[in-house]
């Protein structure tokens, strides 16, 4: 499947540039674009799973709305630490243990904790984070794992 969708993608590319569409060029453009979508086709697209593309698109769709009423909850808990008189803030470093299996769920997990107010992710990999809170109610809340389970399931786990 990733040859063909590389040959469609190398023939267009090479229709749009061309612009003429004199058959020995056409031709020409098809014999290339195949000799190219040959030697490089895993580069572009590796390997595609439409089945499993389309479920982790419909598991990320369902966890959205969760993620916005969790930034959402995150933007008042910081309203409060900020008009609080005493400003009970308690920066902190946390190292996450992980174990996700794409670099997907890597760069969702990543950008869910750094969406949300009061944490950064400062490392992401595959086995740890290493995120900074601003207070212990963010941290227990990472801790918690939540989050990492329904990233995980958007990966299929």
């Amino acid at each position: 499947m990733s040859f063909i969708l590389t040959f469609l993608l190398m023939f267009a590319f090479w229709m749009l540039l061309s612009g003429h569409f004199d058959f020995i060029l056409v031709t020409l453009g098809v014999i290339s674009s195949l000799l190219v979508a040959y030697w490089s086709h895993d580069l572009i697209f590796g390997k595609v799973n439409f089945g499993q593309g389309l479920m982790r698109i419909l598991r990320l769709i369902r966890y959205l709305p969760w993620l916005l009423w969790q930034i959402v909850l995150a933007n008042f808990h910081l309203v409060y630490l900020t008009l609080h008189p005493k400003m009970p803030i308690e920066p902190a470093f946390l190292t996450i243990k992980t174990d996700f299996k794409t670099d997907m769920g890597v760069a969702i997990f990543a950008n869910s904790i750094t969406l949300t107010p009061g944490t950064v992710t400062l490392e992401a990999g595959r086995k740890q984070f290493v995120v900074h809170a601003i207070s212990k109610y963010t941290a227990e809340g990472l801790l918690s794992g939540d989050m990492e389970a329904r990233v995980k399931e958007i990966e299929g786990q």
